[in-house]
């Protein structure tokens, strides 16, 4: 036959009835005494586990850092691309036959074949512009993946094309770069 478990509630009653009847102050003193202590162990448990490496708060400061990296890896891409240095611009890119960019209705992949893609599309200083980064929106989506979306925009002489991202970022061996890049023109 199997035990019974008294829950919670029954066991209180249990040690309520512990307590002789002409001892009234003890039985009001002995629920809250036990609630109380309840949640000092539960208190107890939750500085406990967010005390633990790898908390929520160290994964937050880990969140920050990978962002300001991804950040700096933007800005040195415009930087180099406002120089008319399209490889410079091209160190943003993970090196390797699996990186891709979207763009239109084609699909490239491969860094270097991005890289001649840009060279063919920007041929020059003048067809290359000035070229900003704006409303990023960063996502750490793992210790080695995060999301981009912002807006691109050209300065040029004679038209300021734009449009927007999104950037698969992976953490490599040469630190943050892009693996995967969807841009689209306004």
């Amino acid at each position: 036959m199997p035990r019974h478990i008294p829950n919670h509630l029954e066991r209180l009653h249990f040690l309520e009835s512990m307590v002789p009847p002409g001892a009234i102050q003890l039985r009001r003193f002995m629920k809250p005494k036990l609630l109380n202590s309840l949640a000092l162990v539960l208190l107890l448990g939750a500085v406990s586990v967010c005390s633990q490496p790898g908390a929520a708060q160290s994964k937050s400061d880990y969140d920050v850092r990978a962002a300001d990296a991804i950040k700096a890896v933007m800005d040195a891409q415009a930087a180099a691309w406002n120089r008319g240095d399209l490889e410079g611009y091209m160190d943003g890119y993970d090196r390797s036959t699996n990186t891709e960019f979207v763009g239109g209705d084609t699909i490239t992949r491969g860094w270097q074949t991005v890289l001649d893609r840009y060279r063919k599309n920007y041929s020059s200083r003048e067809k290359m512009g000035v070229l900003t980064f704006s409303d990023l929106e960063i996502t750490i989506l793992s210790k080695d993946a995060a999301l981009v979306l912002g807006r691109w925009h050209l300065k040029r002489a004679n038209d300021e094309p734009h449009g927007t991202f999104s950037l698969l970022f992976r953490k490599t061996k040469a630190g943050w770069r892009i693996v995967h890049d969807h841009s689209s023109s306004a």
